[in-house]
């Protein structure tokens, strides 16, 4: 009798479980594909709105809406949002409630080129990026282009700008200046109305490093607004005209 009445408990054990499993996916089925969760990994949704990651989703969603949210092909969502001029990575997971999400790396500009016939942005791994109607971000502006491998140097300038607290606020447009094989650049600043003539690349860390070193001695006294040009080619040294 103990035997029977186990086998009993276990049958209705398994017929509730399969209730459960039948209704959770059911309940799957029925969701509409707006019930999409979208997070942005850097900060704000400031050049891709929700609206539109998910308006994505559901157009590439409605050509297998008749299946279940399990056979959807993950990989296939994250390299089509992937795609957008203005995400550089995307994720998308599917929770066991049946949730779908997408996480959002959005492109980072660090430079805005205007020239006679376009605008556009450079982003942090030197693609270009095209404006946003959404927002403008405050990056230094250049009239200089990438045209190969060479410029590279453009890019890694405007990385440590972007990356750099202080400069980020001050540095305000790039101007390259090609002398032969080497290329210089010169930098305008926001408070003095500055030019800093960088030089090259080389020792770029002892040169920001005098530069920030000049502005905390000048900004104390306030002098800093009596230089119009700031030379940081030399070593160990620094020369102001005024």
């Amino acid at each position: 009798m103990k035997k029977y009445f186990n086998l009993l408990k276990f049958s209705s054990l398994v017929l509730v479980v399969a209730f459960l499993y039948g209704f959770a996916a059911h309940r799957n089925s029925l969701r509409d594909e707006q019930e999409v969760k979208v997070y942005f990994e850097n900060g704000d949704n400031l050049f891709v709105s929700y609206e539109t990651v998910n308006k994505l989703l559901i157009q590439k969603l409605q050509a297998s809406e008749l299946e279940p949210k399990e056979n959807i092909n993950l990989r296939q969502l994250e390299e089509y949002l992937g795609s957008h001029e203005m995400v550089e990575n995307a994720e998308i997971y599917l929770t066991l409630s049946g949730e779908l999400g997408a996480i959002i790396k959005q492109r980072t500009p660090v430079l805005r080129v205007t020239c006679d016939t376009e605008a556009y942005y450079y982003d942090t791994q030197g693609k270009k990026m095209p404006l946003s109607d959404n927002y403008s971000a405050r990056v230094p502006i250049t009239a200089d282009t990438i045209s190969g491998q060479e410029d590279s140097d453009l890019i890694t300038l405007s990385n440590i700008i972007n990356g750099d607290e202080f400069l980020k606020k001050q540095i305000i447009a790039i101007d390259r200046i090609d002398k032969g094989e080497s290329r210089q650049y010169e930098l305008k600043t926001r408070v003095g109305d500055q030019k800093i003539l960088l030089g090259d690349l080389k020792r770029i860390d002892k040169k920001i490093a005098k530069l920030k070193v000049f502005y905390k001695k000048t900004m104390l006294d306030g002098t800093y607004t009596k230089y119009k040009t700031i030379n940081l080619k030399f070593n160990d040294q620094i020369v102001c005209e005024k």
